[in-house]
Protein backbone atom coordinates (compact mmCIF):
# COMPACT_ATOMS: atom_id res chain seq x y z
CA UNK A 1 0.00 0.00 0.00
CA UNK A 2 1.38 3.34 -1.00
CA UNK A 3 1.62 6.30 1.35
CA UNK A 4 -1.29 7.98 -0.43
CA UNK A 5 -3.43 4.86 -0.11
CA UNK A 6 -2.64 4.62 3.61
CA UNK A 7 -3.68 8.25 4.10
CA UNK A 8 -6.92 7.65 2.22
CA UNK A 9 -7.63 4.60 4.36
CA UNK A 10 -7.06 6.57 7.56
CA UNK A 11 -9.41 9.35 6.39
CA UNK A 12 -12.07 6.77 5.51
CA UNK A 13 -11.73 5.10 8.91
CA UNK A 14 -11.99 8.43 10.73
CA UNK A 15 -15.05 9.41 8.69
CA UNK A 16 -16.73 6.10 9.45
CA UNK A 17 -16.04 6.51 13.18
CA UNK A 18 -17.49 10.06 13.21
CA UNK A 19 -20.57 8.91 11.30
CA UNK A 20 -21.10 6.02 13.71
CA UNK A 21 -20.79 8.42 16.65
CA UNK A 22 -23.32 10.77 15.10
CA UNK A 23 -25.79 7.93 14.56
CA UNK A 24 -25.38 6.78 18.13
CA UNK A 25 -26.13 10.30 19.39
CA UNK A 26 -29.16 10.62 17.12
CA UNK A 27 -30.42 7.24 18.27
CA UNK A 28 -29.71 7.90 21.94
CA UNK A 29 -31.69 5.84 24.43
CA UNK A 30 -32.30 8.91 26.62
CA UNK A 31 -36.07 9.31 27.06
CA UNK A 32 -37.68 12.35 25.45
CA UNK A 33 -40.57 14.18 27.11
CA UNK A 34 -42.34 16.80 24.99
CA UNK A 35 -44.24 19.56 26.81
CA UNK A 36 -46.60 21.94 25.04
CA UNK A 37 -46.56 25.07 27.24
CA UNK A 38 -43.55 26.67 28.89
CA UNK A 39 -45.27 26.85 32.29
CA UNK A 40 -45.70 23.09 32.36
CA UNK A 41 -42.28 22.73 30.76
CA UNK A 42 -40.62 24.38 33.74
CA UNK A 43 -42.55 22.16 36.18
CA UNK A 44 -41.67 19.01 34.22
CA UNK A 45 -37.99 19.96 34.10
CA UNK A 46 -37.95 20.41 37.88
CA UNK A 47 -39.39 16.94 38.41
CA UNK A 48 -37.47 15.10 35.69
CA UNK A 49 -34.08 16.76 36.12
CA UNK A 50 -31.41 14.98 34.08
CA UNK A 51 -33.36 11.74 33.77
CA UNK A 52 -34.85 12.65 30.39
CA UNK A 53 -34.57 15.26 27.68
CA UNK A 54 -37.41 17.76 28.14
CA UNK A 55 -38.39 19.59 24.95
CA UNK A 56 -40.76 22.55 25.39
CA UNK A 57 -42.69 23.60 22.29
CA UNK A 58 -43.92 27.03 23.41
CA UNK A 59 -41.35 29.82 23.37
CA UNK A 60 -41.05 32.40 26.19
CA UNK A 61 -43.52 35.30 26.03
CA UNK A 62 -45.76 33.43 23.58
CA UNK A 63 -49.55 33.08 23.70
CA UNK A 64 -50.63 29.48 24.38
CA UNK A 65 -53.89 30.03 22.51
CA UNK A 66 -52.25 30.91 19.21
CA UNK A 67 -48.69 29.54 18.99
CA UNK A 68 -47.99 26.89 16.38
CA UNK A 69 -45.21 24.40 15.72
CA UNK A 70 -43.28 23.08 12.74
CA UNK A 71 -43.86 19.77 10.99
CA UNK A 72 -40.55 18.64 12.49
CA UNK A 73 -41.84 19.33 16.00
CA UNK A 74 -45.02 17.44 15.16
CA UNK A 75 -42.96 14.43 14.09
CA UNK A 76 -40.96 14.67 17.33
CA UNK A 77 -44.20 14.51 19.30
CA UNK A 78 -45.11 11.24 17.61
CA UNK A 79 -41.76 9.73 18.68
CA UNK A 80 -41.82 10.99 22.29
CA UNK A 81 -41.81 8.76 25.37
CA UNK A 82 -44.36 11.10 26.98
CA UNK A 83 -46.24 14.24 25.97
CA UNK A 84 -47.42 16.64 28.67
CA UNK A 85 -50.20 19.03 27.68
CA UNK A 86 -52.47 21.44 29.50
CA UNK A 87 -55.63 20.42 27.67
CA UNK A 88 -59.09 21.92 28.23
CA UNK A 89 -58.80 23.76 24.91
CA UNK A 90 -55.78 25.87 25.83
CA UNK A 91 -53.33 24.87 23.08
CA UNK A 92 -55.70 25.70 20.24
CA UNK A 93 -53.04 25.57 17.53
CA UNK A 94 -51.64 22.17 18.52
CA UNK A 95 -54.68 19.96 18.81
CA UNK A 96 -54.16 18.19 15.49
CA UNK A 97 -50.61 17.26 16.50
CA UNK A 98 -51.76 16.05 19.92
CA UNK A 99 -54.50 13.96 18.31
CA UNK A 100 -52.01 12.51 15.83
CA UNK A 101 -49.62 11.49 18.61
CA UNK A 102 -52.49 9.98 20.57
CA UNK A 103 -53.54 7.94 17.53
CA UNK A 104 -50.02 6.48 17.43
CA UNK A 105 -50.27 5.48 21.12
CA UNK A 106 -47.78 8.02 22.43
CA UNK A 107 -48.37 8.29 26.21
CA UNK A 108 -50.09 11.57 27.13
CA UNK A 109 -50.45 13.39 30.40
CA UNK A 110 -53.27 15.92 30.02
CA UNK A 111 -53.09 18.16 33.08
CA UNK A 112 -56.69 19.29 32.68
CA UNK A 113 -57.80 15.69 33.15
CA UNK A 114 -55.89 15.35 36.42
CA UNK A 115 -57.61 18.22 38.20
CA UNK A 116 -61.29 18.95 38.71
CA UNK A 117 -61.74 21.92 36.34
CA UNK A 118 -63.88 24.94 36.98
CA UNK A 119 -66.37 26.03 34.36
CA UNK A 120 -66.52 29.56 33.00
CA UNK A 121 -69.33 31.32 34.86
CA UNK A 122 -72.22 33.29 33.39
CA UNK A 123 -70.88 36.36 31.64
CA UNK A 124 -67.30 35.08 31.56
CA UNK A 125 -67.45 33.93 28.00
CA UNK A 126 -69.39 36.43 26.00
CA UNK A 127 -71.90 33.64 25.35
CA UNK A 128 -69.37 31.57 23.38
CA UNK A 129 -67.89 29.24 25.96
CA UNK A 130 -70.20 29.60 28.94
CA UNK A 131 -70.09 26.37 30.92
CA UNK A 132 -66.90 25.22 29.17
CA UNK A 133 -63.96 24.16 31.35
CA UNK A 134 -61.45 26.85 32.30
CA UNK A 135 -57.89 25.70 31.38
CA UNK A 136 -56.02 28.23 33.58
CA UNK A 137 -55.66 25.92 36.59
CA UNK A 138 -52.02 26.87 37.28
CA UNK A 139 -53.07 30.05 39.10
CA UNK A 140 -53.87 27.68 41.99
CA UNK A 141 -50.58 26.03 43.10
CA UNK A 142 -52.49 23.32 44.98
CA UNK A 143 -53.84 22.09 41.65
CA UNK A 144 -50.36 22.18 40.17
CA UNK A 145 -49.34 19.90 43.04
CA UNK A 146 -51.97 17.39 41.87
CA UNK A 147 -50.49 17.52 38.39
CA UNK A 148 -46.99 16.92 39.79
CA UNK A 149 -48.28 13.80 41.57
CA UNK A 150 -49.55 12.38 38.29
CA UNK A 151 -46.44 13.51 36.41
CA UNK A 152 -44.20 11.68 38.87
CA UNK A 153 -46.13 8.45 38.38
CA UNK A 154 -46.03 8.64 34.60
CA UNK A 155 -42.35 9.51 34.46
CA UNK A 156 -41.53 6.59 36.74
CA UNK A 157 -43.14 4.32 34.17
CA UNK A 158 -40.64 5.31 31.45
CA UNK A 159 -37.82 2.83 30.83
CA UNK A 160 -34.38 4.01 31.88
CA UNK A 161 -35.57 6.49 34.51
CA UNK A 162 -33.81 6.57 37.89
CA UNK A 163 -36.84 6.31 40.18
CA UNK A 164 -35.03 7.54 43.29
CA UNK A 165 -33.83 10.70 41.54
CA UNK A 166 -37.32 11.50 40.21
CA UNK A 167 -39.00 10.78 43.54
CA UNK A 168 -36.55 13.06 45.38
CA UNK A 169 -36.97 15.87 42.84
CA UNK A 170 -40.76 15.58 42.93
CA UNK A 171 -40.78 15.74 46.74
CA UNK A 172 -38.60 18.86 46.69
CA UNK A 173 -40.84 20.56 44.16
CA UNK A 174 -43.97 19.63 46.08
CA UNK A 175 -42.45 21.35 49.11
CA UNK A 176 -41.80 24.43 46.95
CA UNK A 177 -45.44 24.44 45.82
CA UNK A 178 -46.69 24.15 49.40
CA UNK A 179 -44.44 27.05 50.42
CA UNK A 180 -45.76 29.10 47.48
CA UNK A 181 -49.37 28.42 48.45
CA UNK A 182 -48.70 29.49 52.03
CA UNK A 183 -46.97 32.70 50.87
CA UNK A 184 -49.87 33.57 48.56
CA UNK A 185 -52.41 32.94 51.32
CA UNK A 186 -50.51 35.21 53.70
CA UNK A 187 -50.06 37.99 51.13
CA UNK A 188 -53.69 38.02 49.99
CA UNK A 189 -54.92 38.04 53.58
CA UNK A 190 -53.71 41.64 53.81
CA UNK A 191 -56.22 42.78 51.15
CA UNK A 192 -59.57 43.87 52.61
CA UNK A 193 -62.51 41.75 51.44
CA UNK A 194 -64.20 44.67 49.70
CA UNK A 195 -61.11 45.28 47.56
CA UNK A 196 -60.62 41.72 46.31
CA UNK A 197 -61.96 42.53 42.85
CA UNK A 198 -60.07 41.40 39.74
CA UNK A 199 -60.24 42.80 36.20
CA UNK A 200 -57.81 41.46 33.57
CA UNK A 201 -57.33 41.23 29.79
CA UNK A 202 -59.23 37.96 29.63
CA UNK A 203 -60.50 35.39 32.10
CA UNK A 204 -57.45 33.71 33.57
CA UNK A 205 -57.86 33.98 37.35
CA UNK A 206 -60.90 31.82 38.07
CA UNK A 207 -58.88 29.25 40.01
CA UNK A 208 -56.95 31.86 41.96
CA UNK A 209 -60.22 33.57 42.85
CA UNK A 210 -61.74 30.28 43.98
CA UNK A 211 -58.81 29.38 46.23
CA UNK A 212 -58.03 32.79 47.71
CA UNK A 213 -61.50 34.34 47.86
CA UNK A 214 -61.39 36.98 45.12
CA UNK A 215 -64.26 38.27 43.01
CA UNK A 216 -63.85 38.30 39.24
CA UNK A 217 -65.45 41.56 38.13
CA UNK A 218 -64.77 40.93 34.46
CA UNK A 219 -62.30 40.88 31.61
CA UNK A 220 -61.69 43.13 28.64
CA UNK A 221 -61.65 40.19 26.21
CA UNK A 222 -64.68 37.92 26.71
CA UNK A 223 -64.15 34.22 27.18
CA UNK A 224 -61.12 32.14 28.04
CA UNK A 225 -59.23 32.70 24.80
CA UNK A 226 -57.21 35.67 23.63
CA UNK A 227 -58.51 35.05 20.11
CA UNK A 228 -61.88 36.65 20.93
CA UNK A 229 -62.62 40.36 20.58
CA UNK A 230 -64.66 42.64 22.84
CA UNK A 231 -67.65 44.50 21.45
CA UNK A 232 -68.55 48.08 22.33
CA UNK A 233 -71.34 46.80 24.58
CA UNK A 234 -68.89 44.42 26.31
CA UNK A 235 -66.65 47.36 27.16
CA UNK A 236 -69.56 49.53 28.33
CA UNK A 237 -70.81 46.76 30.62
CA UNK A 238 -67.34 46.22 32.04
CA UNK A 239 -66.84 49.92 32.71
CA UNK A 240 -70.13 49.94 34.60
CA UNK A 241 -69.06 46.89 36.64
CA UNK A 242 -65.70 48.49 37.44
CA UNK A 243 -67.36 51.68 38.61
CA UNK A 244 -69.86 49.76 40.74
CA UNK A 245 -67.15 47.62 42.36
CA UNK A 246 -64.83 50.65 42.69
CA UNK A 247 -61.91 48.70 41.25
CA UNK A 248 -58.61 50.45 41.92
CA UNK A 249 -56.35 48.43 39.62
CA UNK A 250 -56.77 46.61 36.32
CA UNK A 251 -54.27 43.88 35.50
CA UNK A 252 -52.86 43.51 31.98
CA UNK A 253 -51.23 40.28 30.90
CA UNK A 254 -47.65 40.40 29.69
CA UNK A 255 -48.38 38.15 26.69
CA UNK A 256 -50.85 40.66 25.24
CA UNK A 257 -50.75 44.34 24.31
CA UNK A 258 -52.44 46.38 27.03
CA UNK A 259 -53.97 48.98 24.67
CA UNK A 260 -57.53 47.85 25.33
CA UNK A 261 -56.92 47.80 29.06
CA UNK A 262 -55.57 51.36 28.91
CA UNK A 263 -58.61 52.47 26.89
CA UNK A 264 -60.88 50.82 29.42
CA UNK A 265 -59.08 52.47 32.34
CA UNK A 266 -59.39 55.86 30.68
CA UNK A 267 -63.10 55.26 30.08
CA UNK A 268 -63.97 54.44 33.66
CA UNK A 269 -64.97 57.32 35.91
CA UNK A 270 -62.37 56.28 38.46
CA UNK A 271 -58.69 56.69 39.14
CA UNK A 272 -57.66 53.24 37.90
CA UNK A 273 -54.10 51.97 37.61
CA UNK A 274 -52.95 49.38 35.05
CA UNK A 275 -50.46 46.81 36.35
CA UNK A 276 -48.78 44.11 34.26
CA UNK A 277 -48.96 40.48 35.32
CA UNK A 278 -47.34 37.33 33.93
CA UNK A 279 -50.15 34.86 33.45
CA UNK A 280 -50.04 32.53 30.45
CA UNK A 281 -46.37 32.40 29.55
CA UNK A 282 -43.01 32.44 31.23
CA UNK A 283 -40.44 35.02 30.16
CA UNK A 284 -36.84 34.81 29.06
CA UNK A 285 -34.32 34.77 31.93
CA UNK A 286 -33.92 38.18 33.53
CA UNK A 287 -37.38 39.41 32.54
CA UNK A 288 -39.05 38.66 35.86
CA UNK A 289 -40.92 35.40 35.38
CA UNK A 290 -38.66 32.75 33.89
CA UNK A 291 -39.97 29.99 36.19
CA UNK A 292 -43.44 29.04 37.36
CA UNK A 293 -42.59 29.79 40.99
CA UNK A 294 -41.14 33.20 40.11
CA UNK A 295 -44.18 34.04 37.98
CA UNK A 296 -46.60 33.22 40.79
CA UNK A 297 -44.62 35.13 43.38
CA UNK A 298 -44.30 38.32 41.34
CA UNK A 299 -47.99 38.20 40.44
CA UNK A 300 -48.90 37.75 44.10
CA UNK A 301 -46.81 40.78 45.03
CA UNK A 302 -48.33 42.95 42.29
CA UNK A 303 -51.90 41.91 43.02
CA UNK A 304 -51.45 42.49 46.74
CA UNK A 305 -49.89 45.90 46.18
CA UNK A 306 -52.37 46.93 43.52
CA UNK A 307 -55.48 46.08 45.55
CA UNK A 308 -54.34 47.14 48.99
CA UNK A 309 -55.49 50.53 50.38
Amino acid sequence: MTRTQRQQALVLAATTLISASGCAAAGSDEPVIVVTTNILGDVVQNVVGDEAEVRVLMQPNADPHSFEISAQDGAMMRRADLIVTNGLGLEEGLQQHIDSARSEDVPLLVAGEVIEPLDYADGDSGGESEGAPDPHFWTDPALMADVVDELEQQVLGIDGIDSEAVEAAAATYQADLAELDAAMTEAFATIPADRRNLVTNHHVFGYLAERYDFRIVGAVIPGGTTLASPSASDLRDLVAAIEEARVSTIFAESSQPDRLVQVLADGADLDVDVVELFTESLTDPGEGADTYLAMMRINTERISTGLSP
